[in-house]
């Protein structure tokens, strides 16, 4: 036993990390705990030095608490935070439903739109499914909307947040990958809308072909004149959209890093806020209380996850690894293939914190040889490309049933007439849908390297 030990400590540092990530146990306690004991096994059999266990400490400090690329992620939360308390989300929603009153399907439509919008601005997955099921699901079952369809559209346009910029996931991901964060966002935004697209052309096809599922609004919904359009369009959309401007335009000009932006974010949330008349002190400790919290949700997973990940190397998993792959005999393709496999059936019982701290910083020393030849225009568009197809792929794990998180924060909110059968039923073509998005991605690298290649990023 000892000398199997010895030999696989990573293999029995990863599987046992599996299991009790079932066990019910908070994943930063599990990631921490189980690297903590793997460090102190490895020390009593002479795999590591006390030395470079004790590295753990500063390696901590520097990677997450000095990080000035992370100092973004608290400052995204925030923002998302105040969109969400201040009533903003529920105008915009409101100016979309009547703007596309005549389209079949118009308020299924509707909320995958404010969900692509908010996602922009919040990354925030519960909090945004949250807010669609409470502003747009009562009226859409009171005009007889079907219940899978309903619950389908508020679960994947909430789900958008993990992948448009300014994303938090992107922000972690880029940490990991070793890649600025400026190049991820512009590679994500293309996928990120395609996967809005393929949600709005369901919804208009499924419609039309089944018209039951949506039944049309009524002309006593829509607007007089035209100025009656133009301000409606000026109190919910020009508020939200010149926020998201600010933000991403000032990333993508070079005129602010993530951080920076973030905080002209959440400068102009807490702006919009205070001129719709919805800024008080009430508001401002909800908003406080729920950061702080989540927050320190993320942070703990980040220190479980450094722990684990350096512990993992330090003992030879990066050896380990690799060696698993070369003697599969797989090409670059198959290596590409099976990760994604294995995301997507990660992505079933975990949500994407663990999935990201634990399966990029262990296959990262194998993502970096891989060759995909012409298929790419350089060694360096490989990272940045492969980075993306994870992000993608990771919108399943809020999906797919029965784990799904983004199942549990809309069941939460649902009135009782709502059953997790339909939400079940109603999420599985949108699940297809991100997988359609993914293989494009995979077949058409352009999807996502457009943008940096002609910003220069790449």
């Amino acid at each position: 036993m000892t000398d199997f030990l010895f030999d696989y400590l990573p293999i029995v540092m990863f599987v046992t990390l599996l299991v009790l990530l079932f066990s019910g146990l908070p994943v930063a306690y599990v990631l921490g705990g189980v690297g903590l004991m793997a460090g102190w096994i490895g020390i009593e059999l002479g795999v590591l030095r006390a030395a470079q266990f004790l590295s753990i400490m500063p390696r901590i400090w520097g990677g997450i608490a000095a990080d000035v690329v992370l100092v973004a992620v608290p400052l995204f939360i925030l923002m998302g935070s105040i969109l969400e308390k201040s009533g903003i989300a529920e105008d915009l929603l409101e100016c979309l439903k009547v703007i596309l009153a005549r389209i079949p399907g118009s308020m299924a439509l509707a909320t995958v739109l404010m969900g692509t919008i908010m996602a922009a601005t919040t990354g925030i997955v519960g909090a945004s499914i949250v807010v669609l099921s409470l502003i747009a699901l009562p009226t859409m079952l009171a005009n007889n909307y079907s219940k899978q369809l309903s619950t389908g559209a508020i679960a994947a346009a909430g789900c958008l947040g993990v992948l448009i910029p300014p994303s938090i996931m992107l922000v972690v991901m880029a940490e990991i990958m070793s890649i600025p964060v400026g190049p991820l966002f512009a590679a994500a935004l293309v996928p990120g809308v395609l996967l809005s697209v393929l949600y709005l052309g369901y919804i208009v096809i499924a419609c039309r072909i089944w018209p039951e599922l949506a039944p049309r609004a009524t002309v006593a919904e829509m607007p007089n004149d035209a100025m009656a359009y133009l301000a409606l369009i000026a109190r919910g959309f020009i508020p939200v959209l010149t926020l998201i401007g600010f933000v991403l335009g000032s990333i993508y000009t070079g005129w602010a890093t993530p951080t920076e932006a973030a905080g002209v974010g959440c400068v102009g949330a807490t702006a919009l806020a205070a001129m719709k008349g919805r800024l008080s002190v009430g508001m401002v400790r909800q908003v406080l209380e729920q950061s702080a919290l989540t927050n320190a949700m993320v942070f703990m997973i980040f220190i479980g996850a450094t722990v684990f990940s350096y512990v993992f190397r330090i003992t030879g998993g990066d050896d380990l690894i690799i060696g698993v792959f070369q003697g599969l005999g797989l090409d670059s393709w198959g290596i590409l293939l099976v990760l994604m496999l294995l995301i997507f059936v990660l992505g079933i019982p975990f949500e994407w914190p663990e999935i990201t701290l634990i399966v990029l910083p262990v296959f990262y020393p194998v993502v970096s040889n891989l060759d995909f030849g012409d298929h790419l225009q350089s060694a360096a568009e490989v990272l940045p490309w492969f980075t993306m197809l994870c992000a993608v792929n990771l919108q399943t794990s809020f999906l797919t049933p029965p784990y799904g998180f983004a199942l549990f924060y809309l069941k939460g909110t649902v009135p009782p007439s709502v059953t997790m059968s339909h939400i079940y039923r109603g999420v599985w073509p949108f699940v297809g849908l991100q997988l359609v998005c993914l293989a494009l991605c995979i077949i058409f690298p352009g999807i996502v390297l457009a943008l940096p290649r002609a910003a220069g990023m790449l």
